[in-house]
């Protein structure tokens, strides 16, 4: 690509940060601008018109994510990348929501950064679809680092990234991840950072309910369609009509809803459960799988169609496993969340037992763990030790071989090691048995009958 009459403005409050970045650039033969506040950086570009502006969001006087915004104002096709060492979720995907090309954090890898500045210049035409995202709406400060999404790990970046990018524009999203990974979480931000913001915004868990109390919830009844139904009521779909709903564990909806909710979203009408006046509304749909829903499309549970009309934008969610180096951001801010703010530090050995877990259980998991310790341990050093160790190669199987040795059966040895799961679970769950269940994955009745047949 030639670089010749290509300018870039940098902007960035800090001067060796500024000066390192034209060292890397104009030998390449690009023309760098340097600004070292918001208030020139508008200055020059407006001056100047460069082909590609870097900017820092943490500067004097006008904050980068505002500058952005008087950027786009001036000329929504330059393509910006915004530049920050205070990575959040929030202010990621304020900065993509506000048409940003990328998001970056220092310190960055050259070869990285300079990728990143080739395919900002190279397909600046694509920015014309992203200048239809919403302008940003104003915040103050101390909401940039609410209670939302936790985590910097690159994953989690570009998690960010697309969240910014498809909350504007209204299309159905299919987020997946395990239990625990936080896809509420996510359904959230899309919604808060939607143009459907300030409209109504309904859930509802898909596995919580019989069918026939499902189908009522989402479209709705009319007096006497089944017993108990003595009044109409009008189900989550007409309540939010305008808005959002989001479906969680979508992939336990009841084969015969899922024709029904195909309908909705080709647009057609619907009827309440006995009713025959056909309802039009016209909702957003996030839909939350913690299972891959293409298995049960494979298998004849899940119809394909839906599933396709759903998958419109996927968002896979990271276990907790593959993002190791956001344990800690995690942890402290579960301290922060449960009282032990400033005052509660963890000591390395147990930040290290932290990070080398595989978290079955994902953030919530992380979360439970974290909360209990505060309870069970008062004071100023939280050691955690209820984390399981990881034991020698074939040291567990020993032992059970040794239980079959003094007479166990392997039916006992295995209803043994059942019970013990389940009541490490139930404890990493507040003993919620609806929670425990999702968590080990099994039907709430099933947990329900395992601890019966315990109880003497």
């Amino acid at each position: 690509m030639e670089n010749t009459h290509k300018t870039i403005l940098i902007a960035d409050d800090n001067e060796s940060i500024r000066r390192n970045i034209k060292d890397l650039l104009a030998p390449l033969g690009y023309h760098v601008l340097l600004a070292d506040n918001g208030s020139s950086a508008i200055r020059l570009f407006l001056d100047e018109q460069p082909d590609l502006v870097i900017l820092d969001i943490n500067m004097p006087d006008i904050n980068g994510l505002d500058v952005l915004e008087k950027l786009k104002e001036q000329n929504k096709a330059i393509p910006v990348i915004v530049f920050t060492a205070f990575g959040t979720s929030e202010r990621a995907i304020r900065a993509m929501k506000n048409g940003a090309f990328d998001y970056i954090e220092k310190p960055f890898e050259m070869d990285e950064f300079l990728l990143n500045v080739e395919r900002a210049l190279q397909y600046g035409n694509l920015l014309n679809e992203v200048t239809r995202l919403r302008s940003m709406v104003d915040e103050p400060a101390d909401a940039l680092f609410e209670e939302h999404i936790i985590g910097n790990s690159a994953k989690m970046q570009e998690i960010y990234k697309l969240i910014g990018k498809v909350a504007p524009s209204n299309a159905t999203v299919l987020i997946q991840g395990e239990s625990g990974t936080g896809k509420e979480l996510v359904a959230d931000a899309i919604h808060r950072h939607s143009n459907l913001s300030n409209k109504p915004y309904l859930k509802i868990n898909c596995g919580a309910l019989s069918e026939s109390l499902l189908e009522s919830e989402i479209f709705g009844h009319e007096k006497g369609a089944f017993t108990g139904a003595f009044a109409q009521r009008k189900g989550l779909f007409e309540i939010a009509d305008g808005g959002t709903l989001y479906l969680d564990e979508i992939n336990s909806m009841p084969h015969s809803l899922q024709v029904k909710l195909l309908r909705v979203l080709q647009k057609q009408p619907f009827l309440r459960v006995g009713g025959g006046n056909p309802i039009s509304v016209d909702v957003r749909i996030i839909a939350s799988s913690n299972k891959d829903i293409r298995s049960d499309v494979e298998q004849g549970v899940f119809r394909e169609d839906l599933y396709y009309r759903l998958n419109v934008v996927s968002i896979h969610i990271p276990p907790l496993r593959e993002r190791i180096s956001d344990i800690e951001l995690l942890a402290t801010h579960f301290l922060q969340k449960y009282g032990g703010g400033g005052l509660v530090t963890i000591p390395p050995d147990s930040m290290k037992r932290l990070r080398k877990y595989a978290w079955p259980g994902n953030v919530r998991e992380l979360e439970n763990t974290i909360h209990s310790a505060l309870i069970m341990n008062p004071g100023e050093i939280l050691e955690i030790d209820q984390i399981p160790v990881s034991r020698g190669p074939g040291k567990e199987e020993e032992d059970y071989l040794k239980l079959i040795n003094q007479g166990m059966s392997l039916k006992q040895v295995i209803e043994m090691v059942e019970k013990k799961i389940i009541n490490k679970a139930l404890a990493q769950n507040g003993f919620n048995q609806s929670r425990t269940a999702d968590y080990l994955k099994i039907n709430r009745r099933l947990l329900y009958t395992r601890m019966k047949d315990w109880t003497p």
